[in-house]
């Protein structure tokens, strides 16, 4: 084995472009776009009910660093640079309110691995996996360090295979990650039944130490920390246009910013910046969760004990049970992923326009659990990913002054990179990135996509002739 395997549970979460700055009316139709989602209610937000945001930024303001994003990245890179550099002057611009974005509408599972790394050697994909499994690591201590009210669990993951040859695959690999260290286990169909008893399923691969987490309780908790160390948090604050040079000039509806350094924190929106255009497409992920299930409930269902799966096809489905009971599931056909033409960041209308993309999903997952017709959906929303076309992360620095860092591109699997990426950020700002720069999604080149109009038509061609989604 020479590579790390692109798994389901892998493709899930999922050059360098010149800046083009957006004009003012885009940009404007951008916000308006991001704040029509807050109707758009996660179960991730919903539970955080005393939440309040902070007030827009007034006026002109100086920086060393400015950050553009209040979500995974935007915090933890706020974190760590805080911490490392007390005496610095941090702001952090989020467009609408913190968590907005994907960060408070996923899937909620924390993973290993890398999207996009598939070709390396296996010392490289043995790095990968410690890499992203430290950062899980540290993101639960960083939890329990702050006492922050955040709901998670971090008993275990599968990707299930439906098919025996494929599960037969699975298992050799599992014996070839195991002599590479990595702690990955292989589940017969009778062991995956006593976990998770599915409908589909001759066996399945067991990834100890990942888990579930509500994103948008981590957000939110974490931004008074944040204050306590000195960052200025400025919401309803849209970045409306980027002016480089040796001090970068913002400006936002109501005030300006002149900073020495800003970071990218905007994954699927970052085209509206006028950054990586031919780089990033948003995709639009429909999601549901159910109302809270009883213990009795779930084991009834047939789960037993994980905090998510997801699926050997190429219309992945996967599905994540909260530590309160509530079944989280996504995936499954096309009808689960949306791209909207000219890469429009919102979703017309929220999850309510998307009524039969959700009715295709609760037929996916009755093939998996057919008790779950009798199930009661309390929650449906809309994510917006931002996806490359090689599925690779793009995490560095550009610039003519090498001041503009940044971290986009997850493709779903941002829950455990993007909070990671606020440590790599650091490293990279602090000029010690010794450790992280031979990897391969650090400072790479990317794939162009194609513009409008052949954007949208080989992605409709690609999804409706072939019946796949792209591989998030």
């Amino acid at each position: 084995m020479a590579s790390q395997p692109a798994t389901p549970l892998m493709r899930l979460m999922t050059g360098s472009a010149r800046l083009a700055a957006t004009t003012w009316p885009v940009a404007g139709r951008v916000f308006r776009e991001r704040l029509a989602l807050d109707d758009n209610r996660a179960l991730w937000v919903s539970k955080t009910p005393d939440y309040r945001p902070r007030p827009a930024l007034q006026g002109r303001i100086t920086a060393d660093l400015a950050i553009i994003g209040g979500g995974f990245t935007g915090t933890s890179t706020a974190y760590h640079v805080s911490r490392r550099f007390p005496e610095r002057r941090i702001v952090l611009l989020e467009a609408a309110t913190l968590a907005n974005g994907a960060s408070g509408r996923n899937g909620g599972m924390m993973l290993n691995w890398v999207n996009g790394c598939d070709a390396v050697t296996p010392e490289v994909a043995a790095r990968i996996y410690q890499l992203t499994r430290a950062g899980i690591d540290d993101l639960c201590a960083l939890i329990e360090r702050h006492a922050l009210p955040v709901d998670y669990r971090r008993d275990g993951t599968v990707t299930i295979y439906t098919d025996p040859a494929r599960a037969e695959a699975a298992h050799a690999e599992v014996e070839q990650h195991n002599a590479l260290g990595i702690p990955t286990r292989f589940l017969d169909a009778a062991a995956l039944r006593r976990r998770l008893d599915v409908a589909h399923g001759c066996g399945a691969v067991f990834d100890p130490g990942t888990g579930q987490i509500n994103g948008a309780q981590l957000v939110r908790s974490l931004a008074p920390v944040l204050e306590a160390q000195g960052v200025e948090i400025f919401e309803g604050t849209p970045v409306l246009r980027v002016q480089e040079g040796a001090r970068i000039h913002l400006t936002t509806p109501h005030g300006e910013v002149d900073a020495d350094a800003i970071v990218l924190a905007t994954n699927g929106y970052t085209g509206a910046l006028g950054y990586f255009r031919d780089a990033l497409f948003p995709l639009h992920s429909h999601i549901f969760a159910t109302a809270a299930l009883s213990p009795e409930e779930q084991h009834a269902l047939g789960w037993r004990g994980l905090a998510g799966f997801a699926d050997d096809f190429d219309r992945i489905s996967y599905a994540s049970m909260t530590s309160d009971g509530h079944l989280v599931f996504g995936g499954g056909s096309n009808h689960a992923y949306s791209y909207l033409f000219n890469n429009r960041t919102a979703y017309p209308g929220g999850a309510a326009a998307a009524s039969r993309h959700q009715r295709a999903m609760e037929l996916t997952l009755r093939r998996y659990f057919p008790h779950s017709h009798n199930l009661s959906i309390a929650h449906r929303w809309v994510g917006t990913l931002g996806i490359t076309f090689d599925r690779r992360p793009l995490i560095g620095v550009r610039g003519e002054r090498r001041n503009v860092y940044y971290a986009v591109g997850y493709c779903g699997h941002g829950v455990t990179l993007a909070n990671l990426a606020g440590e790599i950020l650091c490293d990279l700002y602090a000029g010690e990135d010794s450790r992280w720069r031979d990897l391969p999604f650090i400072q790479s080149g990317y794939h162009r996509i194609p513009p409008e109009p052949f954007r949208w038509i080989g992605y409709q061609l690609f999804t409706r002739l072939t019946g796949r989604s792209p591989r998030v």
